[in-house]
């Protein structure tokens, strides 16, 4: 089968993404579906839903594994199940209903009330309903939780309060995170035990949660800090140590919790226990952890199942739902979908020839043997055929010959300020859908100061373009910058490029002019720190989490320069995500995501900033065709960072042509009478 894992990836520590899942725990499962012969998939659904719809059309699978916690809002995880619904694209779990449901703790015990399963008396609360009435009928000990999130986010030793004093301080600070509401219940002491539920499997044992005595606790909750920073201090032990009686109550009243929701092949229930044997119901996770050393795995063990059997009896059981399950009989034998999914790929390059680094600059943008190598077989892995495609003047005769479907272009073109665009526009000649930004996209971003011009909606360094370099002036502020107004790769740049007067200015533009046969451009110098962001998709693309460019020697006005980018490990390190406010964080996205948006980008692009000590965030630069060496070039370190294999870099920039070529395919046979561009026989590319 071919299955597509979607998931968030959790990429910090940060509690906002503590119900994401480890890069560790997603590789986990991936190797257990392939060890069954499954051709999978990881999704980060990070992003506009746009990108997630593209490259799950590219992908094209027969079903989706979903882990996808979603990002904000009260109906978070209900988005994704309902957007495979609607593609038409079975899932595993429960329904959108059940997950939006379960994700509301009040309103889960509300329903449940109904089934007579009991909970601790409680009450829904937010800033609203605090003006209306209080909460004077609450009995204390109480609880205060919030009530739309999971995995103990927002909840600490200090949540548990005694009086209505020390409960209307814990409501203001837990309301002013978690504007949505919180509950607030009576605690309850005791004992908390995990019951967890794989469909088709016999019943499993509950699991209680024993806590190292030595972690300071007041009250005995699973908070934050043991279920996130401190795991090491629970143990966890299935099945639990309880009397048999309590055993036979947690059974009927996870019995009617499964009943009343319908949830599907995996959930988890937490209770709990009291001293005196009574079962009190606590939340209910329809999206439980897939983490090795959590409660599901401990309780599938306790019965035989290791963690390979236990991922694929949630995917058998959704197969079942779906009836799939042929398919997973003989999931190497069985036919693909009517769907084409392995294409033949031009993969259109410049490749270097000349050793950058002995000071020959002509060919720094183009791409070393390695890095072609390296996409290639990134592209193979998706399954496609890769047609090498070197752009050199012979192209126009090759291309026509390849018989590709889509292309892959990282080419840089030979000459001229349009020389990024000419590989672009020999695709769009012969009607080939291809990767990245069109070739008006890329002429315009290659002329910086024409890209300058566009970018009313952000803020840019003031500047002036030099022809000459014995033009008049303007009244700009010094110190200023000069570089090549057409080159890329920092080329032309160094620490001289940063001048104090006009007469410096001018001869370093007259230099630059005489070097590279066109406009210098002239800008003011940004004081602040050097980021540089990657961003992923169309229309409303994914931004990637920014990196920082930290320069090594303490100087005044450093610069990103040539010299740097060549031999970086003596000049600067990289921090990614970089250590942002989150008021610095919004103002970078957007910038960027306008940036991008205004210039027409598409599938990829990366774009230069300085952040000021004030928080102004200025555009240096666009890049719509980055570089792409693994662990080297700028895009993939920040790919690293956001915890994006290599392989998955591609195959997101890849989606796009590979929808483009889709619709190309649907429209050619919705509209008979629009004719098609004759496609040569399959020849070699050679």
């Amino acid at each position: 089968m071919r299955i597509a894992l979607t998931h968030n990836l959790r990429v910090t520590e940060s509690e906002d993404e503590a119900e994401f899942d480890s890069p560790e725990t997603i590789s986990a499962i991936e190797r257990a579906l392939e060890r069954a012969g499954h051709r999978v998939e990881p999704f980060d659904v990070t992003g506009p839903a746009s990108l997630l719809v593209t490259r799950l059309e590219a992908f094209a699978p027969d079903i989706v594994f979903n882990l996808a916690e979603g990002h904000r809002g009260k109906t978070r995880r209900a988005f994704y199940p309902a957007l495979f619904e609607e593609l038409g694209i079975p899932s595993t779990g429960s329904d959108a209903y059940t997950l939006c449901v379960t994700l509301d703790k009040a309103l889960t015990k509300k329903q449940l009330a109904g089934w007579g399963v009991p909970s601790p008396r409680g009450r829904f609360v937010t800033e609203a309903s605090l003006k209306v009435g209080g909460l004077d009928e609450l009995p204390y000990p109480a609880i205060v939780k919030p009530n739309f999130e999971g995995s103990s986010k927002g909840i600490g030793q200090d949540n548990v309060v005694d009086d209505p004093i020390a409960l209307g301080h814990m409501l203001d600070a837990l309301l002013e995170r978690y504007p949505d509401g919180a509950i607030v219940e009576r605690f309850v002491s005791g004992l908390d035990v995990r019951v967890v539920h794989v469909e088709g499997q016999p019943p499993l044992p509950p699991v209680e949660m024993v806590i190292d005595p030595a972690y300071p606790r007041r009250h005995d909750i699973l908070d934050y800090r043991l279920a996130n920073v401190d795991t090491e201090m629970v143990r966890r032990i299935a099945p639990a140590r309880l009397p048999p009686a309590v055993h036979e109550r947690l059974r009927d009243l996870t019995g009617r919790t499964l009943a009343a929701f319908a949830l599907r092949d995996v959930a988890a229930l937490d209770f709990r226990v009291t001293p005196d044997g009574d079962v009190l119901f606590l939340s209910a996770t329809a999206i439980p952890s897939f983490a090795g050393d959590g409660a599901l795995f401990a309780a599938t063990r306790a019965i035989g199942l290791t963690y390979d059997a236990t991922v694929l009896a949630v995917l058998r059981s959704a197969a079942a739902r779906h009836g799939l399950t042929s398919m997973l009989d003989a999931p190497k034998a069985r036919p693909t979908r009517s769907r084409r999914t392995s294409l033949r790929v031009g993969l259109a390059f410049n490749m270097k020839r000349i050793d950058s680094h002995a000071g020959d600059d002509r060919e720094a943008e183009f791409d070393a043997p390695e890095t072609i190598q390296s996409i290639t077989r990134a592209i193979e892995s998706h399954g496609h055929e890769v047609v090498p495609l070197e752009a050199t003047a012979e192209f126009p005769r090759v291309l026509a010959k390849a018989s590709v479907d889509v292309v892959f272009n990282i080419a840089e073109g030979m000459v001229g300020r349009s020389r990024e665009a000419q590989i672009p526009s020999l695709c769009e000649l012969l009607g080939i859908p291809y990767t990245g930004s069109d070739s008006a996209t890329l002429s315009i971003c290659l002329d910086k100061a024409l890209a300058k011009r566009l970018l009313v909606d952000v803020d840019t360094p003031a500047f002036q373009v030099l022809v000459t370099g014995r033009e008049k002036l303007r009244p700009l502020r010094y110190p200023v910058i000069v570089k090549p107004n057409q080159e890329g790769t920092s080329k032309g740049i160094s620490g001289k490029s940063v001048c104090d007067d006009e007469g410096q200015l001018r001869e370093v533009a007259r230099a630059l002019i005489d070097r590279y046969g066109q406009p210098a451009l002239v800008e003011e110098y940004i004081f602040g720190r050097e980021l540089t962001v990657g961003l992923l998709g169309e229309r409303r693309p994914r931004v990637l989490p920014p990196m920082e460019v930290v320069f090594l020697e303490a100087k005044e006005r450093p610069v990103y320069d040539y010299a740097c980018k060549q031999d970086w490990q003596k000049h600067v390190r990289y921090e990614c995500p970089a250590n942002l406010t989150k008021d610095e964080l919004r103002a970078v996205e957007r910038s960027c995501r306008t940036t991008f948006m205004t210039l027409g980008c598409r599938d990829v692009a990366r774009i230069d900033l300085r952040l000021t000590p004030g928080g102004r965030v200025y555009v240096i630069e666009v890049n719509p065709l980055p570089g792409l060496t693994p662990d080297y070039s700028d895009l993939c370190l920040i790919a690293n960072g956001a915890r994006t294999d290599y392989r998955t870099l591609i195959g997101e920039i890849l989606s796009g042509a590979i929808k483009r070529w889709q619709h190309r395919q649907k429209a050619g046979r919705s509209d008979e009478s629009e004719p098609a561009l004759p496609r040569p026989e399959t020849t070699s590319a050679n």
